[in-house]
């Protein structure tokens, strides 16, 4: 790929060998700076991609933001982060995160310190851009929209497009995503110029390595009794159960606890000191149960997860990749359980037909299959 030697040092020390079919594909496209628009499976190593990418573009004499990158939430924001600093290891290349929940101080006092890639969420970098006018955008060359989907989406969609209109025509934009619906894709023409786009199928979504179960259920509030026999009945290394609730997250986290159970709960209603806790936690493997809303659904990666429970169904069924996406990273192995009810039986028809898949019937022989 022509990589610089200390990025491919960055490469290497950071545990991969060989490129996954997303980076094969983008990460020279990135580097010569196209605009591009980028789909590929939960799990393939999105976020390496446009690091990689983006690395090689930056002036290391140059101590001003030159790689921008925005990601809806703050754990994927800090995620991300952590990439660039592992990959850029011996560049000498600041980085810097800015997400709400910290001091906008120290965020505007790293930015006149030079920070070359800048991540963080719409709000905060919005402010930092057009409000205290800290985040200087005249030496930008490249833009990267992380989870493109939900930042194109009604809740981030003003944000983004405010941020369109401080980029000079000549900024390099880059969209990464597991699911572009077509919606997005049209939307995507408004401010790229003739982007290359590298889609995977839709049918080819659906993680080959995840297998995908359901457990019939007669009534909702049999599913706890059903969670209970499950989690009995198996050695789990790591799980994450979702539900749509930040209310049904807190209710099964204490329903879980009062059987004796060792879990952790998050959701978007808890201070950001207490996130980042919970995460360093789970990540850690000291906690081993994690029971979330769909804050928690996209791009977050724990390489011992195994088995992701949908306790309840997603709302929107783009979340189902995301969710299910959380188990068997980069290949490994993963088991998704789906808790249906008979008024979830259309919901998940829906999912089954949308991803052209098939979720089957939970087996007796379920211990084995979840290492």
């Amino acid at each position: 790929m022509g990589l610089p030697e200390n990025l491919l040092r960055g490469v290497f020390s950071h545990g991969f060998e060989k490129p996954s079919a997303i980076q094969q594909l983008a990460i020279v496209p990135v580097g010569k700076g196209l605009d591009i628009v980028a789909q590929a499976q939960s799990g393939t190593g999105k976020t390496a991609t446009f690091a990689i990418g983006a690395l090689q573009l930056i002036d290391l004499g140059l101590r001003e933001c030159q790689v921008l990158v925005l990601a809806p939430t703050r754990e994927l924001v800090l995620q991300i982060h952590s990439v660039f600093q592992a990959l850029s290891e011996y560049m000498d290349v600041s980085v810097l995160a800015c997400i709400g929940g910290r001091r906008v101080r120290d965020d505007i006092q790293a930015l006149q310190q030079g920070a070359q890639v800048v991540i963080g969420t719409p709000g905060r970098v919005l402010d930092l851009v057009n409000e205290r006018r800290a985040l200087d955008l005249g030496s930008l060359k490249v833009f990267i929209l992380d989870e493109a989907d939900e930042m194109l989406s009604r809740g981030f969609l003003d944000s983004v497009k405010d941020m369109f209109s401080s980029l000079r025509d000549d900024v390099q934009v880059c969209l990464f995503s597991a699911t572009l619906p077509l919606e997005v894709l049209e939307t995507t023409q408004r401010f790229m110029s003739d982007p290359l786009r590298i889609l995977v199928k839709r049918d080819e979504l659906t993680l080959d390595g995840i297998k995908q179960f359901y457990v019939a259920i007669d009534r909702e509030e049999w599913k706890l009794d059903t969670l209970v026999d499950l989690y009995e009945a198996v050695t789990i290394t790591q799980a994450i159960i979702y539900c749509n609730t930040r209310r049904k997250v807190e209710w099964l986290t204490d329903e879980l606890t009062k059987k004796d159970f060792t879990v952790s709960c998050m959701h978007s209603d808890m201070e950001m000191s207490e996130r980042q806790l919970v995460m360093a936690e789970f990540r850690s493997g000291s906690s081993r149960v994690l029971i979330a809303t769909d804050i928690l659904a996209r791009g977050i990666d724990v390489q011992q997860v195994s088995l992701v429970i949908n306790y309840d169904l997603p709302t929107n069924r783009e979340n189902y990749i995301h969710r299910i996406g959380r188990s068997g990273r980069f290949g490994r192995k993963g088991v998704a359980m789906n808790l249906v009810t008979q008024k979830d039986v259309a919901c998940m028809r829906d999912i089954e037909q949308f991803y052209e898949t098939e979720v089957v019937e939970m087996p007796e022989n379920i211990a084995d299959m979840i290492q």
